[in-house]
């Protein structure tokens, strides 16, 4: 069994005892962050109801302070958020909707967290490596997510 498979299967039996989506989402960040070497700052932001049209730091883990609220119209985590798509940059430097959370970072992925096909917040993830994310990693970063969005599913 794949890291990545051990993760998600570890992942989906705290769902099922996690009392709430952010201890879920805690959980799923230190693992990250603790397990994946390149993953060097993992965290979530979800979406601001009190300021529509932003995404507050939510559960997050790694060696730079984050940006603590971001539109919806900047950046990687707002292109993902208003695409409700997947975005993977393995070469930050190259791509103009980059905003520098920190100058050591390379790559990024941010993946879209959706309850019932409404955006709910996303995960991103930095690494201090070019490349990092190949197409395995985006599978997982992407399973990560749907599992935080069918636990928010469920009735409680």
């Amino acid at each position: 069994m794949s890291k990545h498979q051990e993760l998600l299967k570890e992942f989906g039996y705290f769902a099922q005892s996690a009392r709430t989506v952010e201890a879920l989402m805690e959980q799923i960040v230190q693992r990250l962050h603790d397990t994946m070497t390149r993953y060097n700052w993992v965290g979530f932001y979800v979406v601001d109801k009190a300021k529509p049209g932003f995404l507050i730091l939510g559960p997050h883990v790694g060696s730079f302070a984050p940006l603590e609220s971001i539109s919806l119209d900047r950046g990687l985590c707002g292109a993902a958020a208003t695409t409700k798509k997947t975005v993977v940059v393995n070469n930050v430097a190259a791509d103009p909707r980059y905003m520098a959370g920190s100058e050591l970072v390379k790559s990024e992925i941010v993946v879209p967290v959706l309850m019932k096909g409404a955006l709910f917040g996303e995960i991103d993830i930095n690494s201090y490596f070019a490349n990092t994310f190949a197409p395995a990693d985006q599978e997982f970063v992407e399973a990560c997510a749907a599992l935080v969005g069918s636990f928010l599913e469920k009735p409680r």
